[in-house]
């Protein structure tokens, strides 16, 4: 059953168009007009309870815009959607008990309080007991080895250390659906694991449902089967991440050792040349040329070693958004 339904969601924002000049600003300042700017276009998915679905795009895509209309903090120009049953736009109370967003850019702690503070202070707001805020932040401080940090005021707090509390304050109502924008933003390779280990430990303990916007491509690989990608504001891909490695990249990776170095126009025969490094060198491969081009690079160079590999993730994604080409979606 799905806990997330967005149906030809989109959100149009009017930005006001001033010219250069004095004239210009006495026009704007008398009669202003507007241009509308399609932040989100049409945009349709179904999330299952339990899901942990990775949303990519580049900057501006409209990513947080659609999260944002997913927790009813902004109106949808047109199109329907429901999270956990409910309308977000409405703000009921009960919907509200059901979901958070945690932003990595953004804090709810309070900077000179003791974390610990700032938890009763949401306990209270979310009308949890005594005996359940502590027994919620007791549970949730061991999974995110905060023991003896929640005493210490925020701002000695390691960024690592606040981004956990963050995720504990988040999660304190034990919600239902979680929609996570760029929740490891900054943080050191450390940080960034334990937030991965937490959050799929999370998941299949509770079987809270998560949507989760990154840069990092270690956070997506690591939590996600699933991934939406999402450019100039409409959805280009909704499936498997295998699935988006047939689609976006019919080629192979080929990592050669030479036992001398050649010129890169020598090397260009044999593949798409990503790289020539002294006598290291990356081709791109099309699948279906793979057999018969490491054949060839067996046959015609002196090989010392040879890899065969799917490309980085990060690198189709990146091939993708450059591209700027519209597919239809499909699992």
């Amino acid at each position: 059953m799905s806990i997330v339904v967005a149906e030809n969601l989109s959100k149009v924002y009017p930005v006001a168009v001033k010219e250069p000049g004095i004239k210009g600003t006495l026009t704007h300042f008398f009669r202003r007009t507007y241009r509308p700017v399609k932040a989100v276009q049409d945009v349709s998915f179904e999330i299952a309870a339990g899901e942990v679905v990775g949303f990519l795009g580049p900057n501006g895509a409209g990513k947080t815009t659609t999260l944002k209309m997913l927790t009813g903090l902004i109106h949808p120009s047109s199109g329907k959607v429901r999270v956990a049953g409910h309308v977000p736009f409405r703000r009921q109370p009960n919907f509200l008990q059901k979901i958070t967003l945690v932003m990595g850019q953004k804090q709810q702690l309070l900077w000179d309080l003791p974390a610990l503070d700032s938890l009763k202070i949401n306990a209270a707001v979310y009308g949890l007991s005594h005996k359940e805020s502590r027994d919620r932040i007791g549970k949730l401080t061991e999974m995110l080895s905060l023991e003896g940090k929640l005493t210490q005021p925020v701002r000695k707090l390691s960024l690592g250390e606040r981004m956990k509390a963050e995720l504990l304050a988040a999660l304190l109502h034990n919600p239902q659906v979680l929609f996570l924008d760029e929740p490891t933003l900054g943080l050191d390779v450390n940080a960034q694991l334990g937030v991965r280990d937490f959050l799929r430990d999370y998941n299949r303990n509770t079987g809270a449902t998560v949507l989760l916007t990154s840069h990092y491509m270690a956070d997506i690989t690591a939590l996600c089967q699933r991934v939406l990608l999402i450019h100039a504001g409409q959805l280009i891909y909704d499936g498997s991440l295998e699935g988006l490695l047939d689609r976006f990249a019919p080629y192979r990776e080929v990592k050669v050792e030479l036992a001398d170095e050649l010129s890169a126009q020598k090397l260009s025969r044999f593949g798409e040349l990503e790289s020539v490094t002294g006598r290291n060198v990356r081709f791109l491969v099309r699948r279906d040329q793979l057999t018969r081009t490491v054949s060839r690079i067996l046959t015609e160079l002196e090989v010392l070693d040879l890899t065969v590999t799917e490309p980085p993730i990060e690198e189709v994604i990146g091939r993708v958004f450059q591209a700027g080409v519209v597919h239809e979606t499909g699992n």
